[in-house]
């Protein structure tokens, strides 16, 4: 049996979206990555909730943190598409499976997305619960998302646009580039030095492979990260998945405060 085209699985998957949640088209899609949860709720009115695997293509959420669930928002005029969790790459699904969320927004009619994520800061200044704009990113995944030969321009990938209207909405907020390791395991400080000595300064282990398919779709995007502790040898305490569910935590109000201001702009 040959595996289904995945933007063709995409698109069945946007048709199944439509019928549950009574919406036929949306305009702006967010992916919340660890921490970024409890900061859903004031985004707007949630007009449907459905489970992910409720669609084709997609499976349950596999991470501590990550509810599988797709909420579908009403905010103002803008009908949002928000998922609640996410497929990462280390859990042995696949590329097609990492962006397939992303896809399927595209065919629901998303012309813009906001990636979230929850990862390491290598700037000591930057304490837990410290949101940052995505610069531009480094992919040390080895992988592409892109099916054949289809050269896509990643130049301004994470959108000039977008991220000045950001500032002008928070202007305290920092730029940095972000660079995802394959993990689960997180990096060491040996890792972490040269991430800095690339050029990054933000590390995790997600976001960058669902960029590139945005992109691909025609996608506007933005991206967030929290930085919800110091990567590996910044400081010298061990890194551990609940403390970063926690930081994110206790930066929810202020995330669903950042969100709440800048998505009705986007």
């Amino acid at each position: 049996m040959t595996e289904e085209n995945p933007y063709e699985l995409a698109a069945r998957a946007a048709e199944k979206l439509a019928d549950l949640t009574g919406v036929e088209s949306h305009d702006v899609a967010l992916v919340l990555g660890s921490g970024w949860l409890p900061a859903v709720d004031a985004l707007g009115e949630a007009t449907a909730e459905i489970s992910t695997t409720d669609l084709p293509g997609f499976s349950a959420a596999a991470v501590a943190g990550h509810s599988g669930k797709i909420r579908s928002i009403r905010a103002g005029d803008r009908n949002l598409l928000v998922f609640l969790s996410r497929t990462h790459y280390y859990e042995g699904k696949g590329v097609a499976a990492v962006v397939h969320g992303v896809r399927t927004a595209a065919r629901a009619g998303c012309r813009a997305i906001v990636l979230t994520n929850g990862c390491g800061g290598l700037r000591e200044t930057w304490t837990p619960g410290t949101p940052v704009l995505i610069s531009d990113h480094i992919n040390l995944t080895g992988k592409s998302p892109i099916v054949g030969a289809n050269f896509v321009d990643l130049t301004d990938l994470y959108s000039s646009r977008l991220r000045t209207m950001c500032r002008e909405v928070e202007p305290s907020l920092d730029e940095a580039v972000y660079v995802q390791f394959p993990g689960p395991h997180y990096e060491t400080p040996a890792e972490v030095r040269m991430a800095g000595i690339i050029g990054g300064e933000l590390v995790g282990m997600s976001t960058t492979l669902e960029a590139i398919a945005a992109r691909e779709a025609g996608m506007e995007v933005l991206g967030i990260s929290l930085v919800t502790n110091l990567a590996a040898g910044i400081s010298d305490s061990p890194l551990n998945h609940a403390e970063v569910l926690e930081a994110g935590k206790a930066a929810a109000s202020r995330m669903g405060e950042l969100l709440g201001r800048i998505v009705p702009r986007i």
